[in-house]
């Protein structure tokens, strides 16, 4: 018997159109109008290589159980007593209704595993939508297109632990133990910062080109590495050597601009970026610009010092540089900066070890439980201001990604919240729910007035 995943839905959300593409046939009748399905239909259906039964049910709807639409909805309800995992799927474009929400809370009080789908996901049109669908209650849910087949390796990912309970295991280990997936570390910098020689030390060997010259490295080298830590496991990294980054004015060769262009893309690809700072020529606004840029990118930032070996004063170089990326990157306060030496191999061990620690709160993701205990402490403690005589209503928060960490404010007149409170909000959640220096994203969304058009 394979494992059975039932689709369930109010009418005309798109179940049939995602049950014939996960089939791979056109078996399920699909029209704009509503209610075209009224019978259970069931197919074997192939998702990334693993195989299930998967069941298109009628569009659920509010009617006398001896009526028509009433005898279809029995229906929808034995096939989800009767599944191992049921999908229900909302229309993001329309947002969230009252019948949803009478769906959501019928599957809140059945036992089956619910995985969210917010179907028409394509484009800025359904962003309203997919966050509305947080407060259903039913988990984090996933940005679909059943007509494109966007987000199907989201949605394989969520139906995995109920559909191939084995590899499931598997992957779940995979993905909640660190302790075996490789810490994707890219070194970036300005030219002749050091980056080759840093990472060939790492590596105990001149696996990458270096020399006095400036601007040496042109594509960004992956190498796999295994790091012994201190508690003797060894644990692998993907160390990642970028071209060094000049200002934007001075790139005029047209090798130098695709190399700087691949640079970018590795801080992408990487969970950690270490910017490394000639220690002899101090902090530049270049630097400042690099850094900027791997925040922007949501990326998890170190800073090392290289070449502390051979620096006079370094206290108070140190502190001249805590100072000035204190000053320049107001918007993440307390990223660690480590001194090293790349020649002599001094402090390369409390760099890895502080890039593993940095991934650890980057890709944390708190309770809702712990989160909204917080959240009403922060609005005892400071409520927001009410400017013009007008009260700013903050209704609930929700941590809706991880990898960066990046939140959900829900409330009214969220137009109107200063920055400053913003800004409140974001170094609360940074200090008292352990993310320390990692960038923190925070989203506002305001209900919609039903009159505002009216």
């Amino acid at each position: 018997m394979l494992p059975t995943v039932a689709i369930v839905g109010r009418p005309n959300v798109g179940k049939s159109t995602l049950f014939n593409r996960l089939v791979g046939k056109k078996l399920a009748l699909v029209d704009d109008q509503p209610g075209v399905t009224r019978d259970r239909r069931e197919g074997e259906a192939n998702l990334l290589g693993v195989d299930f039964t998967i069941v298109d049910t009628a569009g659920y709807e509010d009617e006398d159980a001896q009526s028509l639409p009433g005898r279809m909805r029995m229906q929808t309800q034995a096939a989800v007593d009767n599944c191992d995992v049921a999908l229900f799927m909302i229309d993001a474009r329309a947002g969230i209704t009252p019948l949803d929400e009478e769906i959501a809370r019928w599957l809140r009080a059945n036992d089956t595993p619910v995985v969210l789908v917010a179907n028409k996901a394509e484009g800025k049109a359904a962003d309203d939508g997919v966050m509305e669908s947080f407060s259903l209650g039913l988990g984090e849910p996933i940005p679909f297109s059943a007509e494109h087949g966007q987000g199907l390796a989201d949605l394989f990912q969520a139906l995995l632990p109920h559909i191939d309970r084995e590899d499931a295991a598997d992957e779940k280990e995979f993905y909640e133990d660190e302790e075996s997936a490789p810490l994707k570390l890219a070194i970036v910098g300005r030219p002749n910062a050091g980056k080759s020689t840093l990472i060939n030390r790492l590596l105990g060997e001149n696996r990458l080109l270096t020399g006095p010259e400036a601007g040496i490295t042109r594509d960004s080298i992956a190498v796999d590495w295994m790091w012994t830590s201190r508690d003797g496991l060894e644990r692998p990294v993907r160390l990642i050597d970028t071209a060094g980054m000049r200002k934007r004015a001075k790139v005029q060769d047209k090798l130098e601009k695709l190399a700087v262009s691949d640079g970018l893309n590795a801080v992408n690809f990487a969970e950690v970026v270490v910017l490394l700072l000639d220690a002899t020529r101090g902090l530049e606004a270049q630097d400042l610009r690099i850094a900027d840029k791997v925040l922007e990118e949501g990326r998890a930032l170190v800073i090392a010092l290289n070449k502390w070996d051979t620096v006079e004063h370094g206290s108070a170089l140190y502190q001249g540089v805590k100072q000035a990326l204190s000053d320049g990157l107001a918007q993440v306060r307390g990223v660690p900066i480590m001194t090293v030496s790349a020649a002599t191999g001094k402090g390369l061990d409390d760099l890895i070890h502080v890039a593993f620690e940095t991934r650890t709160a980057w890709s944390q993701r708190v309770s809702t439980g712990v989160l909204n205990r917080w959240f009403e402490t922060a609005l005892e403690a400071n409520p927001p201001p009410a400017p013009g005589g007008k009260r700013i209503k903050l209704r609930y928060i929700t941590q809706n990604k991880t990898r960066p960490p990046t939140f959900v404010l829900f409330g009214t007149r969220l137009d109107d919240l200063p920055e400053s409170y913003r800004r409140y909000l974001v170094n609360g959640i940074r200090k008292e729910l352990g993310f320390g220096a990692v960038p923190v994203r925070l989203t506002l969304r305001s209900q919609k007035n039903p009159y505002a058009t009216k």
